[in-house]
């Protein structure tokens, strides 16, 4: 069977504009929270476990919300790459399928996402921007027309 070659390299980030909008909205309201809470309680008096606890859990949400909002996603001849917290690779000739799934009424929010089915598991990409939505249109509709 003949791999997928995209006309051109799309690159674009992985999470739109609502989405990182909407990320950093909470991030703010829990790290405000988490202010509040830490002034209110001694939690120099708690258990190292707990302070180990809350301190990852911090980290976690730093960490999450950088990558929502630098995260990309790259469609080129050697195959689909995201970058994340843990980057997803998948290259052309492992592809046995690919399709669009979306949330209806909510794509401002949670644009369509790529599924991609290899010979032994799946792979979710996203895509932020119009041009990369349109390349995984392209995807599945090529995948669609091979079975």
């Amino acid at each position: 069977m003949a791999h997928y070659r995209p006309e051109r390299t799309v690159s674009g980030p992985t999470y739109g504009n609502g989405f990182k909008v909407v990320a950093t909205i909470l991030t703010i309201a829990l790290a405000t929270y988490a202010v509040s809470v830490a002034l209110r309680y001694p939690l120099p008096t708690f258990s190292f476990g707990v302070q180990a606890l809350l301190a990852g859990a911090g980290a976690m949400l730093a960490v999450s919300l950088y990558w929502f909002l630098r995260a990309t996603t790259t469609i080129d001849a050697e195959g689909i790459r995201q970058t994340g917290v843990i980057d997803r690779k998948v290259r052309w000739d492992e592809v046995r399928g690919a399709k669009m799934i979306g949330i209806p009424y909510m794509s401002w929010l949670f644009p369509p996402r790529m599924i991609v089915r290899t010979g032994t598991a799946f792979a979710t990409f996203n895509g932020g921007t119009q041009e990369v939505l349109v390349e995984f249109a392209r995807i599945s509709l090529a995948f669609q027309m091979k079975k």
